[in-house]
């Protein structure tokens, strides 16, 4: 078996999902994993899934296909399948293929440009890995203005101090005045 990631975007509209997970099946493909939603009138989406190597050029060939409905979609190789569903390393779970601890990162403030990259820095300074990240601007209760939320899943490498990457992200959480909270997964 083949795996191929998808990167899909589209004006939104229903049936979208449905088309795509449609030309996966009428290929014999299988759905893995995906993570999809509406951002700003657009549907955009990632998604994983699996072939089998003799019909991995026509799956490409009708993926590409879409695109005359509305659909941009970018296929790319992925790591080679196992079978079980499971690509052959995947750095999910409790510690990754290289080791290290997961660690989930909770974030609220008042909204205002280069929140996301200040906290970014610091975990790519550490070698952090961003393995999952959602975000948005709300409005503040009373009328207090837009806050920014985002909520990070991340690999902190073996070698690499949690402490150290907690002590940096309350340095800079005090400069943006900021709440945030890190704790491992598990």
């Amino acid at each position: 078996m083949e795996s191929l990631v998808l990167t899909i975007i589209a004006a939104d509209r229903p049936g979208l999902v449905d088309r795509l997970a449609a030309c996966v099946a009428d290929h014999g493909g299988n759905w893995l994993e995906s993570r999809m939603c509406h951002l700003g009138g657009r549907f955009a989406g990632i998604a994983r899934v699996e072939v089998a190597a003799e019909k991995l050029t026509a799956l490409k060939r009708a993926l590409h296909g879409l695109e005359a409905d509305g659909l941009r979609i970018v296929v790319e190789s992925g790591a080679h399948s196992t079978g079980s569903g499971q690509a052959a390393s995947t750095g999910s779970g409790q510690a990754g293929a290289a080791g290290g601890v997961a660690v989930t990162i909770e974030l609220v403030g008042n909204d205002r440009p280069g929140i996301l990259r200040t906290v970014t820095g610091v975990l790519a300074a550490h070698g952090v890995n961003v393995e999952e990240l959602s975000s948005e601007c709300v409005s503040a209760p009373m009328g207090g203005g837009d806050l920014f939320q985002a909520k990070a899943r991340v690999l902190v490498p073996a070698g690499v101090k949690l402490e150290a990457v907690r002590a940096d992200l309350e340095k800079i959480a005090t400069d943006l005045m900021v709440d945030l909270k890190l704790r491992p997964v598990g």
